[in-house]
Formats: structure tokens, sequence, C-alpha cells
């Protein structure tokens, strides 16, 4: 609930446009902030963008871990 605050807060600030980043588990929550948002608290919200991709990371033993992410932009109709 403290990320749809913070939109909420972003937007009520004058922000036109919000860009939600997430990666591997955190992308469900990211895609539930943003319709929370758009849905409950800020209707005159639309989804401009959706980018999804594959980062490279280096993990604890110094494999190479494909890692998902997301990036959703919010902003005002």
């Amino acid at each position: 609930m403290s990320y749809v605050l913070a939109c909420v807060t972003q937007f009520n600030e004058g922000n036109e446009n919000i860009i939600l980043k997430a990666r591997g588990r955190a992308i469900s929550h990211a895609v539930d902030v943003a319709e929370i948002v758009k849905n409950k608290f800020v209707m005159n919200t639309e989804i401009k963008s959706v980018n999804i991709g594959t980062e490279q990371v280096t993990g604890e033993q110094g494999e190479k871990l494909n890692v998902s992410s997301i990036e959703i932009i919010l902003g005002k109709k």
C-alpha cells in the first residue's frame, strides 16, 4: 500500500507521469500497484506504456542469472 500512496502523492504534487520499475518476483506487485492507482485512487490515469525485458545479473557465486524486468509508465489522461 505504501507504493500506491507514493504514486498518488506524486500525482497530487503535479507530476504528469510516474514510472514504476520492478524485477523478478516484484513484477506482480508493480502491476498490482499500477492497477490500484488507475482504478481506485486517480481515475483520470492511464497506462502510457509497458516495457518488459531481461537483465543479466551476477549471482552470489559468480554465475550469470537472467532476471525479468518491467517498466510501467502511468500518466494523466
